[in-house]
C-alpha cells in the first residue's frame, strides 16, 4: 500500500511540473521584446532585468518566463518585474440605516442604499480583481408615479374610476412612503391615415357614428399634470379628460412611453424610485408600423413637447422595443402594465423583454387600479438587478449574490437577489479581469447600478501596461548597437526602422517582410518554428534550460527530445533522436526503438520458436493459435487434455492408424515414442521430462495405452490391455429401459381409468338429483291452476274429486312423454 500511494504522489508530482513548465513555456511562446509586452501575456510572467541573464544564442523573449523559471535558471527575485493588481475605495458612505416613524425626513439625495459608492481598480491583464458590494432597501424612500392612460373610445367606463385616483392612490401609498408624487398622461394614436380618419368632422369628433357621444380630437400624446404631491389636483385635470377615438385597434402607446421618458423635465421626475403604470385595453404599434402611414424616419429618442403635447407623432416613427429598453433603463424608470385580461399574454412577452417590468390584470373598468399597482410595486421592489454600462475592449465582469437567508448565486443569477423586504441587505462579490490593454492605454471608467434605481458605483479602471523599471530607460544607449534603441528592463527596445536583439538591423537595408520570409520554413507557418528568433534574416534557436536538448536545423524544426518513448526513455533508451525521429541501436525498431528482434526470448524448450504455434515479435511470442498462451504458446487452458490432444500421433506412430496414419512423419514429429510391455516397465522421464504425467488412454473399446505426456516434447507408450477396464454390458441396460418405459405406460393407464370412474359416477348422480327436482316442480305448477278454474257452486268434495283426477293425468303424461303439454 505505502508503495501505490509513493507511486501516486510521485506521478501527481510530474503532473504538477509538467503543468508548471507548460505555463512557463506559454511565457516564452509569446515571444514578449519588451517587459511591458511580457507581464500582458499572463499574471503568471515575469520579465528579468538583469543584463547577464541571457545565454549566449538566447532572444530577448527568453527574458519572459513564469517567475519560478526564472528563478531556476539564475535570475534573482530583486531583478524580476512582477506587477500586480490592485483594488481602492474612494469613496464609500454607510448605507442609511432608518425608521419611517422614528426619524427626520430625509431627501432623495440623503439617503444611500448601495456601498461603496467609488472604486478603483488597477488591472494587469489575466488577473481578476475582487470587491464587496452592499445593497439595502431603505425604508420611506420617496417615489414618483406616472400614470399613462389609453383615452381611445373603449376606455371611456375606465376613465371614470380614474378621476378619483389621485386621492385614493396617495392615501394608499402613504403606508409606503411619505413622499410620493403623481402625475397624469394620456394617448390615442397618431394623426394620420390609416390611424385616425381624417375628414375634417371626424377630426373634430371622432365618435359621431356611437350614439351622438361628444369625444375630442384625436392626439398621440398629452402631458395632462406634471407629477405633484397634490391628489386633489390629479382629480381635478382628470376629471376634465375626454376619451377620444382611433380606427385601429393597436394604440400608439410606444409614442408616449417614449416621451414620458426622456422628457424629464416636462413629467417632472426626480432621483427617486419612478414607477409609470401603462393603462390599456388593446394591442400596440412599434417600429416599422409608421410606414403605413408614409412614416419612414425612425424614432430618435428624443423629447418633442410643445405645450405638453407630442407634435412629431407625424414626422417619427414608433420606437422599436430595444429603444424603448435602452430609455427606460437609462433614466431608472419602472414600467407596470395595466391592462385587460384580453391582452395579458401580449404583455407578459413584453415584460420579459423589458427589466424591471410588470404586468397586473386590470378589470374592464379599472375599479381594481390601486391594488394592481400597489401590488406591481411591491413585486418590483423586493428584488435587486444589477447592471453594468458598457465594458471597454478586453474586459469582462462575473457576479455572486449573497442573498437573503444564506442563498448564493452565481452567473446570471449572481447578478439579483429576490423577496427583499425593506431594511433588507444583500451583497454581492464582483470580479473584473482585463485580457489586454486598451490600444491607448488609457483609463476607463464604468458603472454598476441597481435596475430602477438612481444610485450606482463609479469604477475607474486603470491598466498596467508597462512594468516600473521602464521609467528609467535610456534613450539612444551605446548598449544597443550605436545607440540605435532605449535600454530598459536590462534589454533594447528598438528605434524605429531597427530590429534585433541589439537593435542591429535596418529595415532599410532588409525589408521586414524578407526577415520574416527568410525565416519561415514554408507559406504559413510560425516564423523559425515559433523555436526561435528572426534576427536579420537568419533563426538564432531558443536555448533549453537541459544543456543536452537542442532545436536545430536552418528554421529551428528540428530538436532532439520530442521523439516517441518507452518506458519513460527517450526512444527506449535504445536509440538516438534526431529531428524528432528516432534511430534505433542495432536489433531494435519500432517508432520508439522498443521492439527488439531478438529471438531468444521465443524458444521453448524443444528448442523451436513459440512452441512452432506462432511468431516471434520484439522478443514476445505471438500465438497464432487463439487457443494456446504463454511465453512460448505452450498452455491451452481450454484443451480437453494432453492425452486425447496427442491420440492420434500415438495411434500413428504405435500401431499406424487413426485420422494421422498418412501424415504421421509430418504432424507428429514433435515428440518421441519409447514402446515398453506394461506400465510397471516405464523408465524414468529424461531430465528435461521431471514435470511429466502419465495417464490411461483408451484407443478403442479393448485396447488402451499409457501415455506420458511433458510439454508437447515426449510420449511413452505400452501395451497394458489386461488392465483396460471392462466395457458395460448393453443388454441389461436396454432391458431395463424398456421395462420402465413399459410400468410407466402402465400405471399412467390405471391413473387415467380411476380418474374416468370418479367422474362418471358424479355425473350419475348429478342426473338423479335433477329429475327428483323436476318431478315435483311440475306439481306444484299445475295443481292450482286446476283448482282456479273449478266452477264456484260445485261442492268442495267433488272440487277435490276432480283435482285428484287431473293430478294423476298431468304427472303420468310427462312420465311417458317427457316434455309434452295437455
Amino acid at each position: 500500500m505505502d508503495l501505490r500511494l509513493l507511486s501516486i504522489a510521485t506521478l501527481l508530482g510530474i503532473l504538477c511540473f509538467c503543468s508548471a513548465q507548460q505555463e512557463g513555456s506559454d511565457c516564452i511562446k509569446a515571444n514578449a521584446q519588451s517587459c511591458g509586452e511580457c507581464i500582458q501575456v499572463a499574471e503568471k510572467c515575469g520579465w528579468c532585468t538583469d543584463t547577464d541573464f541571457l545565454k549566449q544564442g538566447e532572444s530577448k523573449s527568453a527574458r519572459c518566463d513564469e517567475l519560478q523559471s526564472l528563478i531556476t535558471k539564475g535570475c534573482t527575485k530583486a531583478k524580476i518585474e512582477n506587477p500586480r493588481g490592485s483594488t481602492s475605495i474612494n469613496k464609500n458612505k454607510p448605507v442609511t440605516n432608518r425608521k419611517k416613524d422614528m426619524a427626520e425626513k430625509l431627501k432623495a439625495d440623503q439617503i444611500t442604499q448601495i456601498q461603496p459608492q467609488k472604486i478603483t481598480l488597477n488591472l494587469r491583464s489575466g488577473e481578476a480583481q475582487t470587491f464587496k458590494l452592499k445593497f439595502k432597501r431603505a425604508e420611506d424612500y420617496p417615489i414618483d408615479l406616472y400614470y399613462l392612460m389609453d383615452l381611445s373610445f373603449s376606455m371611456k367606463d375606465d376613465l371614470e374610476n380614474v378621476k378619483n385616483l389621485g386621492t385614493d392612490l396617495m392615501r394608499e401609498m402613504k403606508e409606503v412612503t411619505s413622499d410620493f408624487h403623481i402625475g397624469f398622461g394620456s394617448f390615442v394614436e397618431k394623426t394620420v391615415m390609416p390611424y385616425i380618419s381624417t375628414t375634417p368632422a371626424r377630426l373634430l369628433n371622432p365618435c359621431t357614428s356611437t350614439n351622438n357621444d361628444t369625444c375630442t380630437s384625436p392626439f398621440s400624446y398629452k402631458n395632462v399634470l406634471k407629477l405633484t404631491e397634490d391628489g386633489e389636483e390629479f382629480n381635478s385635470l382628470v376629471s376634465k379628460q375626454q376619451i377620444s377615438g382611433n380606427l385601429d385597434s393597436p394604440e400608439g402607446g410606444f409614442d408616449a412611453i417614449m416621451q414620458v421618458a426622456v422628457c424629464g423635465e416636462a413629467i417632472g421626475w426626480r432621483n427617486v424610485t419612478s414607477l409609470l403604470v401603462f393603462s390599456t385595453d388593446a394591442g400596440f404599434h412599434f417600429a416599422g408600423d409608421g410606414k403605413l402611414g408614409g412614416i419612414v424616419l425612425p424614432n430618435d429618442g428624443k423629447c418633442h413637447l410643445e405645450n405638453n403635447m407630442y407634435t412629431m407623432s407625424h414626422y417619427y416613427d414608433y420606437p422599436s422595443i430595444a429603444h424603448l429598453v435602452q430609455k427606460l433603463s437609462d433614466n431608472n424608470i419602472q414600467t407596470i402594465f395595466a391592462v385587460t385580461e384580453e391582452f395579458q399574454p401580449v404583455y407578459k412577452e413584453l415584460k420579459n423583454l423589458i427589466p424591471k417590468s410588470a404586468v397586473g390584470t386590470l378589470s374592464s373598468n379599472s375599479s381594481n387600479v390601486i391594488k394592481l399597482i400597489i401590488d406591481s410595486y411591491n413585486s418590483l421592489s423586493s428584488e435587486v438587478i444589477l447592471e453594468n454600462g458598457k465594458l471597454p475592449e478586453g474586459v469582462s465582469i462575473t457576479y455572486k449574490s449573497i442573498c437573503k437567508n444564506g442563498w448564493v448565486g452565481t452567473g446570471e443569477n449572481g447578478r439579483k437577489c429576490s423577496n427583499i423586504s425593506i431594511g433588507d441587505e444583500v451583497s454581492f462579490e464582483i470580479a473584473i479581469k482585463s485580457e489586454k490593454c486598451p490600444p491607448e492605454g488609457n483609463s476607463e471608467t464604468i458603472t454598476i447600478k441597481p435596475l430602477g434605481f438612481t444610485e450606482n458605483v463609479e469604477i475607474v479602471l486603470n491598466f498596467i501596461c508597462e512594468c516600473e523599471c521602464s521609467k528609467d530607460g535610456k534613450p539612444l544607449s551605446e548598449m544597443c548597437h550605436n545607440g540605435n534603441g532605449t535600454f530598459e528592463c536590462g534589454a533594447c527596445r528598438c528605434n524605429e526602422g531597427r530590429i534585433g536583439r541589439l537593435c542591429e538591423c535596418s529595415t532599410d537595408e532588409v525589408r521586414t517582410d524578407d526577415l520574416d520570409a527568410n525565416c519561415r520554413k514554408d507559406n504559413g507557418t510560425d516564423i523559425c518554428s515559433n523555436n526561435g528568433d528572426c534576427v536579420c534574416g537568419t533563426c538564432e534557436c531558443k536555448k533549453r534550460e537541459n544543456p543536452e536538448e537542442r532545436y536545430s536545423r536552418k528554421f529551428c524544426e528540428c530538436d532532439n527530445f520530442n521523439c516517441d518513448r518507452s518506458n519513460n526513455k527517450l526512444c527506449g533508451g535504445h536509440g538516438r533522436c534526431e529531428c524528432r525521429v528516432c534511430i534505433c541501436d542495432a536489433n531494435y525498431t519500432g517508432s520508439a526503438c522498443d521492439c527488439s528482434l531478438d529471438t531468444s526470448t521465443c524458444l521453448a524448450a524443444n528448442k523451436q520458436i513459440c512452441n512452432g504455434r506462432g511468431t516471434c515479435e520484439c522478443g514476445v511470442c505471438k500465438c497464432t493459435n487463439p487457443k494456446f498462451q504463454g511465453p512460448t504458446c505452450e498452455i491451452c487452458p481450454t484443451c480437453p487434455g494432453v492425452c486425447a490432444e496427442h491420440k492420434d500421433c500415438v495411434q500413428c506412430q504405435a500401431f499406424e492408424t487413426g485420422e494421422k496414419k498418412d501424415t504421421c512423419k509430418r504432424d507428429c514429429s514433435y515428440f518421441n515414442l519409447i514402446r515398453v510391455k506394461d506400465r510397471d516397465n516405464v523408465g524414468p522421464c529424461p531430465l528435461y521430462m521431471i514435470n511429466c504425467k502419465c495417464r490411461m488412454l483408451p484407443l478403442t473399446l479393448r485396447v488402451c495405452v499409457c501415455v506420458c505426456v511433458c510439454v508437447c516434447v515426449c510420449v511413452c507408450v505400452s501395451f497394458c490391455a489386461p488392465e483396460c477396464p471392462a466395457g458395460p454390458d448393453i443388454i441389461p441396460i436396454v432391458a431395463g429401459v424398456v421395462a420402465g418405459i413399459v410400468l410407466i405406460g402402465l400405471a399412467l393407464l390405471l391413473i387415467w381409468k380411476l380418474l374416468m370412474i370418479i367422474h362418471d359416477r358424479r355425473e350419475f348422480a348429478k342426473f338423479e338429483k335433477e329429475k327428483m327436482n323436476a318431478k315435483w316442480d311440475t306439481v306444484r305448477r299445475i295443481t292450482p291452476a286446476y283448482c282456479r278454474i273449478t266452477p264456484t257452486n260445485v261442492r268442495s268434495e267433488n272440487n277435490c274429486s276432480g283435482c285428484f283426477l287431473l293430478f294423476t293425468l298431468q304427472i303420468s303424461v310427462p312420465l311417458k312423454a317427457r316434455g309434452n303439454s295437455v
